[in-house]
């Protein structure tokens, strides 16, 4: 069901939007958490810590998935609440074509260089065989990704949050069984793994594309409009392309971070591995929200509300926190057990490098979560310069400090970049955030 959001009270407008949102997210997030689940339970503190070393290669192909759920997303959104429908279906046909070449390249890519990168990061030799292996499985699947994503961004423009909910609710529930009859039954270790996860995100693609492209055919246009357009292919690229830089750098600085750490250990490597799954589970659900802000950032633009793009601000601040501070508890409070359930042992080096990561990060969810949500309204206006200084300012202050911290505080001044960046990335996110709502009011 396709939801106007530029009506009715923006709170509960954006609360009755996001919170599927966040409930889809936690499910997607369990591909991820499934696989260093049924590593490092089934297989061993190796298997462990070479699905979490490929996981950050992984992250610069997710990179360029978000960038194009986001580019298709903020488009779609702007034309849905424009009411300009003939449009909107032109987005969706040439983001789909456009996305198709870029699978082809990206995957002659990853099979190129994936191992150079894993070289590039100061892989342990013991790891290298498992962490190249469940890459190149991972390659195949990325056309799956791509285009699921894409689809769950056109979902989320039309207003509708629930769809996506339950094609990932089934997917990833179903991962997680795969998971475990590949390692537990098949006996297929690391392989089993990303097999798993290739098989049911491929199911979730499918089904996700089948009922787009028949929720669409339901919208009625009367002219017929191209299939292909390069003057929108522009403008989603407008979007899409800063979104995947974004990313992409954000990626290539979490390869810089992991070589750093993989310079301590294997240790250390499969308690990073075990916590940033947490970790993300979180900034991943917070980033999620953000994108939802987006959307009704975009709607309400598209339709000419600015007021309601600054009170959806307020309510999104409100959402945010709300969720932070019962995770950021649960993270403080239980957080041997959290990191437990990806070790085969409840003591030693893994698991204190798992905990103390996670006791540094998890007090400052609440200063990321305010920069996602005013980071959400600056992509969803178009903003994407001012988006771009704040992402890449808390990128460069991450690694800068994670390799100046370390060798202070061995591994442990790693873990430190993370709030000092967040809090610098903050404070000028929200005030670019101010600048442009007093430029937009000024219009």
């Amino acid at each position: 069901m396709n939801n106007d959001l530029t009506v009715g009270k923006p709170s509960r407008v954006l609360w009755h939007f996001c919170l599927p949102l966040f409930a889809s997210v936690i499910f997607q997030q369990l591909y991820n958490i499934a696989d260093s689940f049924v590593a490092g339970k089934f297989v061993g503190e190796h298997a462990l810590a070479a699905v979490g070393n490929s996981y950050e290669v992984t992250l610069i192909f997710i990179a360029f998935s978000f960038g194009c759920n986001i580019g298709c997303s903020v488009v779609v959104s702007q034309l849905f609440g424009a009411h300009r429908m003939g449009e909107l279906k032109t987005a969706v046909s040439t983001t789909m074509i456009a996305c198709a070449a870029l699978c082809a390249a990206l995957m002659g890519l990853g099979f190129a260089f994936c191992d150079g990168l894993l070289a590039l990061i100061k892989t342990p030799a013991e790891l290298m065989a498992d962490s190249a292996l469940y890459l190149d499985i991972y390659m195949l699947g990325i056309p799956f990704m791509i285009f699921y994503n894409v689809a769950n961004g056109i979902f989320s423009a039309m207003g509708d949050s629930k769809t996506p909910f339950y094609f990932l609710a089934a997917s990833s529930l179903s991962n997680i069984a795969v998971d475990i009859l590949f390692v537990t039954v098949f006996h297929m270790g690391v392989a089993g793994v990303a097999w798993a996860t290739f098989l049911c995100q491929g199911v979730s693609c499918v089904l996700a594309l089948f009922f787009v492209m028949r929720r669409l055919r339901a919208i009625k246009t009367h002219q017929p409009h191209p299939l292909f357009s390069l003057s929108m292919l522009r403008r989603i690229a407008v979007i899409a392309i800063p979104s995947i830089l974004q990313q992409s750098f954000i990626s290539v600085g979490n390869i810089i971070i992991q070589g750093v750490i993989n310079s301590f250990g294997a240790s250390v490597m499969a308690g990073y591995s075990a916590a940033i799954k947490l970790n993300n589970l979180v900034i991943t659900s917070l980033t999620t929200l953000g994108n939802g802000i987006s959307n009704f950032s975009a709607q309400n633009y598209g339709a000419g509300k600015p007021d309601r793009v600054r009170e959806g601000f307020k309510a999104g601040l409100r959402l945010v926190w709300m969720i932070c501070l019962p995770l950021a508890l649960l993270y403080l409070v239980a957080t041997r057990p959290l990191v437990f359930i990806f070790m085969d042992s409840s003591t030693g080096p893994a698991m204190d490098t798992g905990m103390t990561f996670l006791r540094i990060v998890a007090p400052f969810y609440f200063v990321i979560s305010a920069k996602l949500v005013a980071d959400g309204v600056l992509r969803g206006l178009g903003a994407m310069g001012y988006f771009m200084i704040a992402t890449f300012t808390d990128l460069i202050a991450r690694v800068v400090l994670s390799i100046i911290l370390s060798g202070i505080f061995d591994s442990t001044g790693i873990w430190l970049s993370w709030p000092i960046g967040w809090a610098i990335g903050t404070a000028l996110s929200v005030f670019l955030y101010t600048r442009l709502m007093r430029h937009v009011a000024g219009k």
